[in-house]
């Protein structure tokens, strides 16, 4: 089978000013405007409701903008017919008063009446303690991935990898600062699952590197990294667009529910694929990575065993 033959290390420098700018204007958003943190974090009220006829969403956003409801999320629930509020916390305003209100105002000049069908209300402690489980579980997988592939490969490699997967993590949650799109459970777990495509792609690069260290010794580290991911990369690009194949489908027939899952997922894995070849290996380069790091240690008087 035929290889490509793309300098990739040769570019690096390119590729890691463009993911520095990248990473400027998202650590900017995220410290000016933060996240739009859904109702999962910041505490609200989920209200359900059902119609006989597919809903109109528009309308719907329309009428609960004229009752008073500007921050409410409206959007589709399994069916077209099913439809899912989400309403911030109000203060003074019970979950059985805020429902009815809600319904009183979608129902007030309408055909086709909406029947309620449940109600869940998410206090602000509960907010607060699942942002930050969420954020501890970022946190520790990190510190487990940093531990694994120092012990699976080399620290210098493992470092590397860590740049990246955080330089995927923070450009992806960037672009959820900067487009203003909702933060929620859903999208943490796409988040904590991009992280896990992100680590296996760089995973796979880097254990390529380590046996071509091993085989060419008369080549230099630099070229012994660009046949190494030239070598992965027809393997790389074949699962991503398998994947990304998948989340197209979901975002477009999976409905709004998990539109912010999809789109962590999409955005994800395609920054995924790209810090796995411009990123991971050459930070792993940059601190100063080597064949003779990765070299099988001689066993002491190993010549006198293979004596006849």
């Amino acid at each position: 089978m035929k290889t490509t033959n793309i300098n990739f290390i040769g570019n690096r420098n390119i590729a890691l000013i463009f993911s520095g700018v990248l990473m400027i204007l998202s650590i900017a958003s995220l410290a000016v405007q933060g996240l739009k943190m859904g109702i999962d974090f910041t505490g609200g009220t989920l209200i359900e409701v059902g119609y006989q006829k597919a809903a109109d969403l528009t309308a719907l956003r329309n009428t609960l903008d004229e009752a008073g409801f500007n921050d409410a999320t409206v959007q589709n629930f399994g069916t077209a017919k099913d439809v899912l509020i989400r309403l911030k916390l109000q203060e003074g305003v019970s979950s059985a008063d805020l429902s009815a209100k809600v319904l009183d105002a979608i129902n007030k000049n309408t055909a086709e009446p909406a029947s309620l069908r449940r109600v869940e209300f998410v206090g602000p402690q509960v907010g607060d303690d699942l942002a930050q489980d969420g954020f501890l579980a970022l946190l520790y997988s990190t510190i487990g991935i940093l531990i694994y592939i120092a012990w699976r490969f080399e620290w210098k490699f493992s470092l590397g990898a860590v740049i990246a997967t955080f330089h995927d993590v923070i450009v992806t949650l960037g672009l959820f600062s900067v487009l203003r799109m909702e933060f929620d459970l859903t999208v943490l777990a796409a988040v904590l699952a991009l992280i896990g495509y992100s680590l296996n792609d760089t995973i796979v690069v880097y254990d390529r590197i380590r046996e071509s260290f091993r085989l060419m010794r008369n080549k230099s580290t630099e070229e012994i990294m660009n046949i190494s991911i030239n070598v992965t990369l027809s393997r790389t690009i074949m699962t991503s667009l398998t994947v990304i194949l998948v989340l197209v489908s979901l975002f477009f027939l999976g409905g709004e529910v998990i539109h912010g899952f999809s789109v962590v997922l999409l955005f994800g894995v395609a920054f995924g694929t790209y810090s796995s070849i411009f990123i991971a290996s050459p930070m792993a380069l940059m601190l100063g990575i080597s064949p003779e790091d990765l070299m099988i240690p001689v066993k002491e008087g190993a010549e006198l065993d293979n004596r006849p």
